[in-house]
């Protein structure tokens, strides 16, 4: 489970087995450690985020601020997924 990095007490992951074939570029979120059901958010071409869902029962206005900081650390994510697994396509 690869950590992309913390955001409180909230973690921003991917999982190592992230589908065959791969899904488009997305990370997991969850507080204190990684769930099997996480909440799980799109990166758009843009750089923008996507709730795909809201698993974890992330309060919204607490999801709103980690989306923002997510979307401001994009291109971070972007790297880390390329690194990862050296292939990227996005949601839309």
């Amino acid at each position: 489970m690869p950590q992309i990095f913390s955001i409180g007490s909230y973690l921003v992951y991917f999982w190592s087995n992230e589908g065959e074939p791969l899904e488009p570029i997305h990370v997991h979120i969850a507080k204190g450690k990684p769930e099997k059901n996480a909440t799980k958010i799109w990166i758009t071409k843009s750089l923008h985020c996507v709730v795909c869902n809201n698993n974890s029962q992330i309060p919204s206005h607490i999801l709103n601020n980690l989306l923002e900081i997510i979307e401001n650390r994009a291109f971070e994510v972007v790297a880390k997924w390329n690194e990862r697994f050296g292939d990227i396509h996005f949601y839309c």
